[in-house]
């Protein structure tokens, strides 16, 4: 038992001494099939530091004035080269030294990327070159960050986004209930307009019955009274006229 196991070991550790001996230095790898002169991954490097020791060298007053007369549309490519560089440079203090260097192949593409230690932070160079020609596609400047930094960007952007999506609710609840308000507001603006109808209507006119002044009239008065006690037998000197009326 113990010998199959002593074997098992042993073929643990051959197996990863294999694999281990299949990982090729990128330093020392050959990259750009397709020149005549391939370079390594070492001479890549020291191309690298070139570069970035003659960006750093120019001061940030020369790659400011060459972003103000430059166009984005004309040369995007360098455009965000100088812009990534200057944003990423500001507040971060003078530079140090190189850190760690990497160079990663897939898809026909080769990205190298170089850590400039600044005194208050390192800034990752990103290049992007074509695997067989190594020209260059494209390259940036970037922050990097520390753990922490990034959990507490990631909890700011979860806030802000949880935030907006409840401020989006409260407002999509304060429309549904204008919703219950506005037939209220239509109702109550119909009675008033009813009610300044009602007041603009004019009633007619009540007829106002006036009383004929009666006339002084003896001989009238005189006849009717004749007749009257003609008629009855009777004397003029009992009747009292109260009112006369005319038809």
């Amino acid at each position: 038992m113990k010998k199959k196991l002593w074997m098992l070991v042993c073929l643990c550790l051959a197996a990863m001494s294999l694999l281990g001996c299949g990982d090729e230095d990128p330093a020392a790898a050959t990259y750009g099939t397709a020149l005549e002169q391939p370079m390594t991954g070492q001479e890549l490097e020291e191309m690298a530091h070139q570069f970035l020791v003659a960006v750093n060298g120019m001061g940030d007053e020369y790659w400011t004035g060459q972003l103000a007369g430059m166009s984005e549309q004309q040369n995007p490519t360098s455009y965000r080269l100088i812009s990534s560089w200057l944003e990423a440079k500001a507040g971060e203090g003078s530079f140090v030294e190189f850190g760690d260097f990497d160079i990663t192949e897939a898809n026909g593409t080769l990205t190298i990327e170089q850590d400039m230690v600044f005194e208050n932070r390192t800034l990752i160079y990103t290049e992007i070159r074509d695997a067989d020609t190594l020209a260059i596609t494209d390259y940036s400047f970037d922050k990097a960050y520390t753990l922490s930094e990034k959990m507490s960007k990631a909890g700011m952007n979860t806030l802000m986004g949880m935030g907006t999506v409840f401020i989006v609710l409260i407002l999509i609840s304060l429309i549904i209930y204008c919703f219950r308000v506005v037939p209220y507001l239509q109702n109550r603006k119909k009675e008033q307009q009813a009610l300044v109808q009602a007041d603009n209507v004019q009633l007619p006119e009540t007829p106002v019955y006036k009383e004929e002044a009666l006339q002084d009239d003896l001989e009238l008065v005189a006849v009717i009274s004749a007749a009257i006690a003609a008629a009855t037998g009777s004397s003029t000197d009992d009747f009292v006229v109260r009112s006369i009326k005319r038809r």
